[in-house]
């Protein structure tokens, strides 16, 4: 059998610097300016830094960028479908000028590189999205994190690294590009599938990889994601863990198990590209493409889909020519009950497919709720992995987020809710109120978009860190912008449950309660940007529970809120 190799005939673009020049540059770096990246931008770094994004030797140039944006090609016509670039904020870009040396620092403060600028521009924003993402819709988590946190001013330039990231959790699954090859050639392994997910694996994911190795006369690599996945997906502790399980199935020494500390833009049919080249550089030989892959998770509550199944499958199939990875179409599966097994989608009737509405979503809800998950779904050794993660509801963290205008009632209704936790007396509880945050957590802020933004991100972070920790957070602000409401929603999501509730209360009503003098003073100009009056109230569109104070008393509308916890299995 022919033996495939990786890319550029097996040459991976090192950006390492040896020991002598580390330390000339880290010496030097104390006069550059310098950046602290962003978890997105750390990820980035590192795939460049080992090589799994050869050949580029840095973040992207202007013309380079623009070249991939618009043509899916790198300037000397390699296939190349997403952009890699430094973006900056408009008072970062201030202090920095093409030519210039410029330290790159993680959160931690450590420094693994420094970048020389060639190129600082302002981008096309909306060219970027519906070239690379294919809409302009910010329902889109892609293209509502280009919009509303990628900085408006890119740079780019080669990039000299002094050290690796460092990471202190599964060394023994974290490779390098060179690492793998040569894990895989210690092997003997020639040809290697790749299987990229953010998501635990179950009985149908086993299937999948069983037959594209069959398929590719081939060993398995497992590749999961580590670095930004998509939001509602599992914190990766907890998945690997659920890897590590399932690991046990497959026939000895056929499968190993590697960490990607990719960043996901979550581009569909561009980004399954990418993914393919990016294991090109892994050293596998073959890549196995899903009917739904590289999509974002659909819009919760409305079913919405940016790509049609497929998509990604056939937009691949067009570059097959010029890339030096196999690809494998995966069919969608369905398990017939009466034979037992998997089939193909094509292969059985829709309605006799047991295993259509089984996605992991029911997995996680059947445990949250402890209800029965059939045999044929997962494996005991996974299941038992998940359950550390989901608990019963009653015994996971959670967060009650009250939203809605000032004087809707919602402060006095967090406060009925916090009481009856208290009573509860099975887990710690805190009540985060709106002006209680701003005298003690937020007192320097005021209430510009900006600074309420920053608020309600302290607030959704102190809740998630208790979430997280399986205590109950109960927030009570005003959160008026949907965007940002959306962003701590996901952040807690990754740690546990996330119940929002919008007080409706009118505006007329919440004007007519109006003890402070808060409105009049807003009607008459004296209180600038006061929600509701001169600045916008976004009303939820799928809160969890949504109530109105004007027909019912505060203590009949918690107790609608207590049945739907109960009901919901959040108390018991």
């Amino acid at each position: 059998m022919e033996h495939l190799i990786s890319p550029y005939k097996g040459k991976l673009i090192n950006l390492l610097l040896d020991e002598a020049d580390a330390e000339r540059i880290k010496k030097e770096s104390e006069s550059y300016p310098s950046i602290t990246l962003s978890q997105r931008q750390q990820c980035d770094l590192e795939l460049l830094v080992t090589g799994a994004l050869s050949p580029l030797t840095g973040f992207m140039n202007q013309h380079e960028y623009e070249s991939v944006v618009e043509n899916t090609r790198l300037l000397d016509g390699t296939v190349w479908p997403l952009p890699f670039y430094l973006d900056l904020s408009e008072e970062q870009a201030a202090k920095i000028n093409v030519g210039d040396k410029v330290a790159l620092h993680d959160i931690e403060g450590f420094m693994p590189a420094v970048i020389t600028v060639e190129s600082k521009w302002q981008p096309d924003k909306n060219k970027e999205a519906e070239n690379i993402y294919g809409t302009l819709d910010t329902e889109h988590p892609g293209v509502d994190y280009l919009m509303n946190s990628v900085g408006k001013v890119y740079i780019g330039g080669k990039v000299d690294a002094v050290q690796l990231p460092l990471h202190y959790d599964f060394e023994t699954l974290r490779f390098t590009p060179k690492e793998l090859r040569q894990h895989f050639d210690k092997s003997g392994w020639r040809s290697i599938v790749a299987f990229h997910t953010s998501k635990p694996m179950h009985a149908v994911h086993y299937e999948m990889t069983m037959r594209a190795s069959k398929q590719a006369n081939a060993h398995i690599l497992i590749h999961p994601v580590v670095g930004m996945a998509k939001p509602g997906d599992l914190h990766y502790y907890s998945r690997v863990h659920c890897y590590q399980a399932i690991l046990k199935q497959y026939p000895k020494s056929l499968v190993s198990l590697a960490l990607i500390p990719m960043a996901m833009r979550m581009a569909g049919p561009r980004e399954a590209l990418m993914n393919a080249i990016i294991r090109q550089n892994y050293g596998c030989t073959h890549y196995i493409v899903g009917t739904e892959h590289a999509g974002p998770p659909n819009v919760r509550d409305s079913g919405k889909r940016f790509y049609v199944s497929g998509a990604s499958q056939q937009y691949v199939k067009q570059f097959e020519d010029d890339i030096d990875i196999k690809i494998i179409n995966i069919e969608e599966l369905c398990y017939d009950e009466e034979k037992e097994k998997f089939i193909t989608r094509t292969g059985m009737e829709q309605a006799l497919c047991s295993s259509e509405s089984f996605s992991n979503t029911r997995i996680v809800n059947s445990l949250l709720k402890q209800e029965d998950i059939p045999h044929w779904v997962t494996y005991p050794a996974v299941l038992r992995a998940l359950q550390q993660s989901y608990p019963p509801r009653s015994k996971r963290g959670l967060t009650l987020f009250f939203t809605g205008l000032s004087g809707s009632g919602k402060s006095t209704l967090a406060r009925i809710i916090y009481a009856k936790f208290l009573e509860e007396g099975k887990r710690p509880v805190t009540l985060l109120d709106g002006d209680v945050v701003r005298l003690n957590l937020s007192s320097e802020l005021g209430f510009s978009k900006k600074d309420r933004n920053i608020n309600i991100r302290r607030i959704g972070y102190v809740a998630s860190e208790i979430t997280k920790n399986r205590g109950v957070a109960i927030c009570a602000p005003i959160a008026p912008y949907r965007d940002t409401r959306r962003e701590v929603r996901n952040n807690i999501e990754e740690y546990g449950a996330f119940v929002e509730i919008h007080v409706s209360t009118s505006l007329e009503e919440c004007e007519n309660r109006d003890r402070k003098g808060l409105y009049a003073k807003a009607r008459k100009g004296i209180i600038p940007e006061f929600t509701g009056i001169s600045d916008p109230y976004d009303i939820p569109e799928n809160p969890e529970i949504r109530i109105d104070t004007v027909d019912v008393t505060p203590v009949q509308a918690a107790q609608d809120i207590y049945l739907y916890l109960i009901r919901e299995g959040y108390i018991g």
